[in-house]
């Protein structure tokens, strides 16, 4: 492995330079006016794994964005790792808050800004590194290698169940290794263990034809605005507690060593409402932060819509509402009975002086794993030598609904493996990734190669 670290190690600046190439592409999958920057940012995805020595690499068509594939099946009797990440970015609104501009990266400070760094093309790119790294310097991969990345996670990877299906006999592995994830700290690596599911729904009512006077037929007519907040306020009681019936019946609970680890972990809650202009943190009575955030469900309003917001003043009685609805879900609970219950309870509680509409979105399940898998205690030892320290295990906030899909249609486990931090604004302005998190996290990977050489497959 010497020489393999060492080349890295060489390689340094040119690999920032080259992955700067790639978040030049603005791959924004949610604007159809960047279709064909999404596909020539799948195209440059693949140019780049056949440079690197991937064989096999063929963009394939789905109904929507391609899925890149690559491979690299060459040890026999080895693992056989399959890669997961996505070439997609979000939207970059306000851009009037970016520091610098969002497809132009820049380095300050240690980090490199720029949309799609962290989230998920920086990360993307550190295992083209480390698979470069062992095929130029050892002419082989230690296992046996397998890559997709699709174009269309920041958009409910609403393709990617499907795909997976289709080509189980393609995508069968021993592991699936995934880099979308984040370290728990600055300085802190971290193995993820668990992940929240989601159910995503959009709630528009609708009160009279056309908007009225306020004057004229105020009090006469119901405000879908005033209706839509009504609904809203009975979604939650003042403990933080979601009240739709039935929404907690399969929660997984916490168990009593999570909770002391959790607790050992260097978290300073003044300082999180710092770093996020945070006056007073609230949740779910009963539960730390770190609890309610990785082992709790939520229930969130993501967007509200409805009547006059422009300056002055319009005395104006809005036809329409309209609200963007998530729920974060945890071990157990099932997206489409959650759905279900939502819906039911929605239609139970809005009165009949509105028409109602309710969509639901995208959504997934959430996952776990064991701590005892060899790939993730590989996984453990990979990330301890590229990073100096021994990682703490977490779960994650956050949803990745593919790990699911990976597990029940593949039958393997996953490791999450990624180098983002907390503070680097993944769908925010002024996203970020930490130049020495890439950095070490291309020495991981490249180990993790390694040390999954070592664990025994069945034949």
């Amino acid at each position: 492995m010497e020489k393999i670290i060492d080349f890295i190690n060489v390689n340094r600046e040119k690999y920032l330079d080259e992955l700067k190439a790639l978040l030049a592409i603005p791959s924004i999958s949610a604007l159809p006016e960047h279709a064909g920057d999404v596909k020539r940012c799948a195209e440059w995805c693949a140019d780049e794994m056949r440079r690197i020595g991937l064989q096999n690499v063929r963009l394939i068509a789905t109904p929507g964005n391609p899925v890149v594939y690559g491979d690299w099946l060459g040890a026999p009797g080895a693992p056989t790792s399959l890669f997961y990440g996505h070439y997609d970015v979000q939207p970059v609104d306000p851009l009037n808050l970016w520091e610098s501009p969002p497809f132009e990266a820049t380095i300050r400070d240690g980090e490199i800004y720029a949309r799609g760094s962290a989230d998920d093309k920086g990360q993307v790119f550190m295992h083209f590194k480390a698979v470069e790294a062992h095929l130029k310097q050892n002419g082989r991969l230690p296992v046996n290698m397998k890559f997709i990345l699709e174009g269309e996670e920041e958009v409910g990877s609403v393709n990617l169940d499907d795909f997976v299906h289709a080509h189980k006999g393609d995508l069968h592995a021993d592991v699936v290794v995934i880099s979308d994830s984040g370290m728990f700290a600055r300085g802190v690596p971290s193995m993820c263990y668990g992940l929240r599911g989601l159910v995503y729904f959009q709630l528009d009512l609708r009160g009279s034809s056309t908007d009225l006077h306020s004057g004229s037929f105020g009090g006469a007519v119901a405000n879908p605005a005033f209706v839509l907040a009504q609904i809203i306020a009975q979604m939650k009681d003042r403990g933080g507690r979601v009240k739709i019936p039935g929404f907690y019946d399969d929660v997984r609970p916490l168990e009593e060593w999570e909770r002391r680890a959790w607790s050992q972990l260097p978290f300073n809650e003044k300082q999180y409402k710092k770093n996020f202009g945070i006056p007073k943190l609230f949740g779910e009575t009963g539960y730390t932060t770190l609890e309610r955030t990785w082992a709790r469900p939520t229930f969130e309003v993501n967007g509200l819509l409805s009547g006059f917001t422009g300056e002055g003043a319009k005395t104006v009685l809005p036809a329409v509402s309209m609200a963007k609805i998530s729920m974060r879900l945890v071990p157990n609970q099932d997206p489409d009975k959650i759905a279900a219950l939502f819906e039911a309870y929605v239609r139970k509680i809005a009165p009949k002086t509105v028409e109602l509409k309710i969509t639901r979105m995208h959504g997934g399940k959430p996952w776990m794993t064991s701590f005892d898998n060899p790939f993730v205690q590989a996984a453990g030892r990979a990330i301890e030598r590229g990073f100096g320290r021994p990682p703490v295990f977490t779960r994650e906030g956050g949803s990745i609904p593919v790990v699911s899909t990976f597990q029940e249609e593949l039958g393997v486990p996953s490791v999450l493996f990624g180098v983002g931090l907390p503070d680097e604004n993944a769908h925010a302005p002024n996203e970020k990734l930490d130049v020495s998190n890439f950095h070490n996290g291309i020495i991981a990977s490249a180990y993790l190669y390694d040390e999954m050489a070592h664990i025994a497959v069945p034949a």
